[in-house]
């Protein structure tokens, strides 16, 4: 995992509870803040008050208070769209129906980029629920994603708030930020063969982003702005980038977050569809050359992703990553899109003569980086008591000098054990 800052993606909603005590005296005045807080109401009567009963007066105003502005009742007899074209909204499906009205309108006021809206709920965990599923659904919306705060009022005895998102950059910023998250989609576009399967599409992008953008805490490391505008984010950012990418490419990618085993800082990656299973795919922790010993991984011919985090086993990612339980997501199980696996280089059990004729293998094909996996740590640890501890890697760089009529060669090694996984580099 990247050692990253400690920052709450989504930050606590501050209420503004604004109450009334309905005293006659103060009528006058309550309906002059009204100017500042609710639209004038439009249609219906108050109920005839008993001017002889306090009782009466106070009940007659209690209620034309609790009455809804027009703005209200209009979002409460809006249509609900259940689909919105280009995006999964994997989260938006899991609410109920008033959580779902009020995520259209949320996503509404948001992509028009207004102060302030209407909200058809006003309960604290709806509305935090709510405002989580539109970012995890809509990366696209940078300039809500940064925020540190954000604010609603409510109204006592009121089913409804209104909501001050608060946004970041200017507009020649967002231009510049759209332009550069357009231009991301094309590199990636030209990078695809023709006709590419789904497969490919993810590990292209993949690729991409680790290629192009830098694990670092800035300000704008919480959302794609960071990996497309500035080239430089934490895992936020990388998590966002894949799921707009892949959502342009129409390939199935939920956003997720949860915690790091051992860890009190949190960490998001993704869930991606192929062929009908879920995987894992997890860029940020994909861009860490550091694990490699020495300066292997400044030389050219050494150059390598590390496709570990693309589609790994789910029993070993879910060792140390654990969703949030705010939100249940799809369970993986399949290995089949395993890096490993699709190139032959998973093995079951250990034999050091099948290990030594894949690292020949895969020299006579000009690699210059060896990595291979176990499923099982039994044969993981007899691989390392071999060739690591007591380095029978020696025997592949013998055969390396001999294959280049070398009369030396510098070697190196790399591990993850979380992956059971192997790196020569010669």
């Amino acid at each position: 995992m990247k050692n990253q800052r400690k920052k709450r993606r989504f930050p606590w909603i501050l209420c503004l509870l604004l109450s009334a005590v309905i005293v006659l005296i103060c009528i006058g005045r309550l309906r002059l803040e009204r100017q500042d807080h609710t639209p004038e109401y439009t249609d219906g009567a108050a109920e005839e008050e008993d001017k002889d009963g306090l009782g009466d007066f106070l009940d007659s105003a209690r209620k034309l208070l609790a009455r809804e502005p027009k703005e209200v009742r209009e979002l409460r007899e809006a249509e609900v769209p259940e689909t919105d074209e280009g995006h999964q909204e994997y989260y938006f499906k899991l609410l109920s129906d008033e959580e779902k009205r009020a995520y259209r309108e949320m996503l509404n006021g948001i992509r028009n980029r207004e102060q302030e809206f209407y909200l058809t709920i006003s309960a604290d965990e709806e509305v935090d629920r709510v405002y989580h599923a539109v970012l995890k659904d809509h990366p696209e919306l940078f300039w809500v994603h940064n925020r540190k705060e954000v604010y609603k009022t409510t109204y006592a005895n009121a089913q409804y708030c209104r909501f001050f998102p608060g946004y970041s950059y200017t507009e020649a910023e967002s231009q510049e930020i759209e332009q550069a998250m357009e231009n991301g989609y094309q590199e990636v576009l030209s990078l695809l063969p023709d006709n590419a399967d789904d497969y490919t599409t993810v590990r292209t992008v993949y690729t991409y982003l680790i290629d192009s953008a830098d694990y670092e805490i800035s300000e704008h490391d919480q959302s794609i702005a960071g990996i497309f505008w500035q080239k430089k984010a934490v895992c936020a950012g990388y998590a966002g980038a894949v799921q707009y990418l892949l959502e342009r490419f129409g390939i199935p990618c939920i956003y997720v977050e949860g915690s790091v085993k051992d860890n009190d800082e949190g960490h998001a990656w993704n869930i991606v569809q192929l062929d009908g299973q879920y995987y894992y795919v997890d860029a940020t922790n994909g861009d860490q050359p550091e694990f490699l010993e020495g300066d292997a991984a400044d030389m050219a011919e050494h150059k390598t992703i590390i496709y570990d985090y693309l589609c790994p086993f789910p029993e070993e990612y879910e060792v140390h990553y654990t969703p949030s339980p705010e939100f249940e997501v799809p369970k993986c199980y399949a290995t089949d899109k395993n890096f490993y696996v699709l190139n032959q280089g998973c093995f079951d059990a250990y034999d050091w003569q099948t290990i030594y004729d894949y690292c020949c293998m895969r020299l006579d094909n000009g690699a210059a980086v060896v990595r291979f996996k176990f499923s099982t740590q039994e044969a993981f640890d007899q691989a390392y008591k071999e060739w690591i501890t007591e380095a029978q890697i020696q025997s592949a760089a013998r055969y390396y000098m001999g294959l280049y009529g070398l009369n030396q060669v510098e070697y190196h090694y790399g591990i993850l054990e979380n992956l059971k996984t192997m790196y020569f580099m010669f």
